[in-house]
């Protein structure tokens, strides 16, 4: 039986992105509903019973890292729980079956990968790194990198890391300086340091596989020298089993704000020569692959953004339920908190909110199915711009959501939200990454404005638009604060496209509002969605459906008309703010 969280997922799948319609036409082959149901409530009961106890301990003990072997210890039960994980089957789940994968969609995957972080961001962070590193060698690499490493990194026996920061180059790659030079056996001498790197070294799995970008002697400056290079910790043979330690190593551990049992670790290469690699897709071309993991990495990112929110919620409902405070005239007890409209209040904008940033996570997870499985090749190219599009507004609306509900959630705690001993600040504390890794939220903004917007000069953006229209008018009068939205986002969006070809730097400032307001219109969209689908089941669904749009549609889609103003005259504002304004005075 479904837990509410895992029926949420359920729900959401076949009411938001139209899944259960998707497997009746059988894109999906064979796969039925009944599978996929049993696939959740089982990943449910691992996150909850094996997942979901390490958190607290692995936020309070971390990682720790021996000086003299540059070895990495995860906090205690972190490698059981992650033996059981592969032992069940749950890495191999979105992988190609050809592989030794389930081959399932990336929906379902994103569903389950959505347990794991609800349960423990820390925890959840490694396993969907590793599956975007799977996909970007399976995209890019040769047909003997496929052999020697996929495998394994399918069934999770190896882990996978993405290299792309390094001390004098964080969201600006043209400044990478790591080095690679050719050698006589066809493969790479890599060189170089690399920051930030999350679960860059530990003691879950015998091998890890490093993507790393670096640059060839001769190789121009800019990003169009950069290109990409699998590096494992371990050399492997022909068949694939581990030999020698390579010339890579983790030399320090950062202290963070969150996450703490997620190692983030400052990467070495060529301390004695240099790591040995091999290229990876063609020279030059490493960001390009790189941006398959990366793109892959952002949404799953949003979607933490997601669980982070969903856990915040599900804690502060407890809280409120539990916590008692203030007497009803006449009452001799005080009264359980849930009872005062304040918080009622901030618990539905927690679940709102976060329903709302589910739902553009799951509808850009169908666009990516669809552009693999379509049966014309218009409809995948369709929907290979439609999860381009929506890839930004996911990142960034999604965890901007979960550090907003997360903070919420701290505030229905009251002072007990602020101790650490009640778990609601870890959940803040691990959220306020979200914004930060992957690209930040800024260059996400910038990206929608300067490049997605404008695809297929507009008509991308233009077909979600008639799509969202269509659902406002089948829900009629109850989608009114969705048909207003649509107007406003666009109005801004031609407003901002017109910016965008003139060459007015107003575009670039309106970015940030310009995203807020297209999350909202997204999110009023999706449980739009969700209450159309009820309409017609069980009279208690549909009717929380319902509500849910109404609620939303009140308390934030209003703020749309705001941010609509915002882009249209704060932009001006925003361009004509100067460093001396912003100096200390």
């Amino acid at each position: 039986m479904f837990s509410p969280h895992t029926q949420t997922l359920h729900d959401t799948l076949n009411d938001v992105a139209g899944f259960s319609t998707l497997m009746s036409s059988g894109v999906f082959g064979e796969l039925s509903d009944d599978v996929v149901a049993a696939i959740l409530e089982e990943a449910g009961k691992f996150a909850a019973n094996v997942v979901a106890p390490l958190n607290r301990d692995g936020d309070q003990h971390g990682c720790t890292l021996d000086p003299d072997t540059n070895s990495v210890a995860t906090a205690p039960g972190w490698q059981a729980a992650y033996k059981q994980w592969c032992e069940a089957g749950w890495a191999s789940l979105p992988c190609d079956e050809a592989l030794g994968g389930q081959g399932l969609p990336i929906m379902v995957s994103l569903a389950v990968q959505e347990l794991w972080n609800t349960a423990s961001n820390a925890y959840g962070i490694g396993t969907l790194l590793t599956q975007g590193a799977v996909e970007t060698i399976e995209a890019h690499g040769s047909d003997r990198l496929k052999q020697q490493f996929l495998p394994k990194m399918v069934a999770g026996d190896w882990t996978g890391t993405m290299n792309l920061t390094e001390p004098q180059a964080g969201s600006d790659l043209s400044g990478v300086r790591s080095q690679a030079k050719a050698l006589d056996d066809g493969s790479y001498a890599v060189t170089g340091t690399k920051i930030y790197i999350t679960y860059g070294e530990h003691d879950l799995t015998e091998n890890i596989i490093h993507l790393v970008l670096a640059r060839l002697p001769d190789a121009p400056e800019g990003t169009r020298g950069i290109s990409m290079f699998l590096v494992p910790k371990f050399l492997v043979d022909e068949a694939g089993n581990p030999t020698r330690r390579n010339d890579v190593k983790c030399i320090g551990l950062e202290h963070k704000l969150g996450i703490h049992a997620s190692p983030t670790c400052t990467m070495r290469f060529g301390d004695d020569g240099g790591a040995v690699g091999w290229l990876v897709g063609d020279e030059g071309r490493g960001l390009n692959c790189m941006f398959t993991m990366m793109n892959n990495a952002r949404l799953h990112v949003g979607m933490q953004g997601v669980a982070i929110a969903e856990r915040a919620y599900q804690q502060a409902l407890a809280y409120a339920h539990e916590r008692r405070q203030g007497r009803n005239k006449g009452d001799a007890e005080p009264m359980p908190i849930i009872e005062h409209p304040d918080v009622r209040r901030m618990l539905m904008d927690m679940k709102a909110k976060t329903q709302a940033a589910r739902s553009i996570c799951y509808l850009t997870a169908r666009a990516i199915d669809m552009s693999r499985l379509a049966a014309s090749e218009a409809e995948r190219a369709d929907n290979a711009d439609l999860a381009a599009l929506l890839t930004p507004v996911t990142k960034a609306f999604s965890t901007d959501i979960g550090v907003e509900v997360a903070s919420d959630g701290v505030q229905v705690h009251g002072g007990m939200g602020y101790i650490e001993e009640t778990g609601a600040a870890q959940h803040l504390r691990d959220a306020r990454i979200t914004p930060i890794y992957e690209g930040t939220n800024g260059i996400q903004a910038l990206d929608l404005v300067t490049r997605k917007v404008a695809l297929r000069g507009g008509e991308t953006l233009s077909k979600l638009i008639g799509e969202m229209r269509k659902t406002a008018s089948a829900l009629g009068s109850d989608a009114d604060g969705l048909s207003q939205a649509i107007e406003a986002l666009e109005s801004a969006s031609r407003e901002v496209g017109s910016w965008l070809a003139s060459g007015d730097e107003r575009a670039l400032a309106s970015a940030t509002p310009y995203l807020r307001l297209f999350g909202l219109t997204a999110g009023a969209f999706g449980l739009a969605r969700a209450a159309l689908a009820a309409r017609g089941r069980n009279a208690p669904q549909a009717e929380a459906s319902a509500r849910m749009l109404a609620y939303f549609s009140a308390m934030h889609v209003p703020q749309v008309a705001g941010l609509a103003a915002m882009v249209r005259d704060g932009s001006q504002a925003i361009t004509e703010v100067t460093p001396d304004l912003l100096a200390v005075r």
